[in-house]
């Protein structure tokens, strides 16, 4: 039994183009492996975010509990 994912190169598909990766330069591998971090490295503080912006609401809830038996300034 073969696995046929190992007998295909590696493409690169950019802009609507596709590459054999393994055909490139250096030069272009070593960017296309920086914007594989970068993206990896985007997607990990966006996760990073939305952690915040429910811990922020989480707090904003426990706020607003706690508030509930104090009195406000006049306006």
């Amino acid at each position: 039994m073969t696995n046929s994912a190992a007998e295909q190169p590696p493409v690169l598909t950019f802009e609507g183009k596709r590459y054999d990766l393994n055909t490139l330069p250096d030069e272009v591998k070593e960017l296309v492996r920086g914007m594989q971090v970068a993206d990896a490295q985007l997607r990990m503080h966006e996760d990073t975010l939305k952690v915040l912006a429910v811990g922020r609401q989480s707090m904003a809830m426990q706020l607003n509990e706690r508030l509930q038996g104090v009195t406000p300034m006049a306006d």
